[in-house]
C-alpha cells in the first residue's frame, strides 16, 4: 500500500516545485532588466536631453556669486535683480548663462547661445531666438545671466517662452523680465546699454541647434 501511494506523492511534489520555479524566475529576469539604483542616479547626473534634472537648487547667495563671475563684478541693481527674483519665484534649479544680439525698428529681433548649467551637475548647450518690440532703434550685443524654475527634464526648456505681461523690472542699468511656459519660469537678466522690452512682449524660442528663421 506504502509504494501505491509514492507515485502520487512523487506527483504533488514535482507539481509544487514547478509551481515555486514560474513564481521566482519572472522576479529574477525583472530584476536584471532594472538598473541599479547607483546606475540611475548617474544617468539623472549626466543631465543629457532626457534626463530629469535632480532637484537641487541654488541660494541666493551661490546665485549672486555665479552671477558677478559671469559678469565680471557685481552692481547694487544686479543683486537688486536677483533678490527679486528670489522673492517672488523662489530657488532656482540652474541658470542659462550666454550672450545675444537683437535688433529692433519698433518690431525687433533676438538671438542668443549659451549654456545651460544645473545645481545637480552637468551642463548643456542652448540657443534662443524670437520676435520682440523694441523701445529703441539699432541694434546691442549683451550678455544674459537666465534663473531656471521648475525645469524637471532638460529636452522641456526646448520650447517657445512668452514673455510675462508686466514682469519687466529695470534698476541702476540691470533688467528683469520673465518667461513662462508648461509650469517652467525662466527669468533672464540682462545688463548695459540697449535694455529692451521686447522679451517681456514677444517670446524666444529655447532649441538645442542653432536657427536662423526666428519664428
Amino acid at each position: 500500500m506504502r509504494f501505491k501511494k509514492l507515485p502520487a506523492f512523487l506527483g504533488t511534489l514535482a507539481l509544487s516545485l514547478t509551481l515555486a520555479i514560474g513564481l521566482t524566475v519572472p522576479n529574477a529576469v525583472r530584476a536584471q532588466d532594472e538598473p541599479a539604483p547607483e546606475q540611475a542616479e548617474a544617468n539623472i547626473a549626466q543631465g543629457e536631453s532626457g534626463s530629469e534634472i535632480p532637484q537641487n537648487t541654488y541660494t541666493q547667495e551661490e546665485t549672486v556669486a555665479a552671477a558677478q563671475k559671469f559678469f565680471g563684478g557685481t552692481t547694487s541693481g544686479l543683486a537688486k535683480a536677483i533678490e527679486k527674483a528670489f522673492s517672488e519665484l523662489g530657488r532656482p534649479v540652474g541658470y542659462i548663462i550666454g550672450n545675444e544680439g537683437s535688433g529692433a525698428f519698433v518690431v525687433g529681433l533676438r538671438y542668443g547661445e549659451g549654456e545651460l548649467v544645473y545645481k545637480g551637475g552637468g551642463s548643456t548647450k542652448v540657443y534662443w531666438q524670437g520676435p520682440s518690440v523694441g523701445w529703441d532703434i539699432g541694434g546691442n550685443a549683451s550678455k544674459v545671466f537666465t534663473l531656471v524654475y521648475d525645469l524637471r527634464w532638460t529636452k522641456d526648456l526646448y520650447q517657445r517662452f512668452p514673455g510675462v505681461d508686466g514682469s519687466l523690472y529695470i534698476v541702476a542699468g540691470v533688467g528683469l523680465n520673465y518667461q513662462r511656459a508648461n509650469g517652467i519660469t525662466l527669468a533672464p537678466i540682462r545688463t548695459g546699454v540697449g535694455l529692451r522690452a521686447g522679451a517681456s512682449i514677444g517670446y524666444l524660442a529655447y532649441t538645442r541647434e542653432k536657427r536662423i528663421n526666428p519664428f
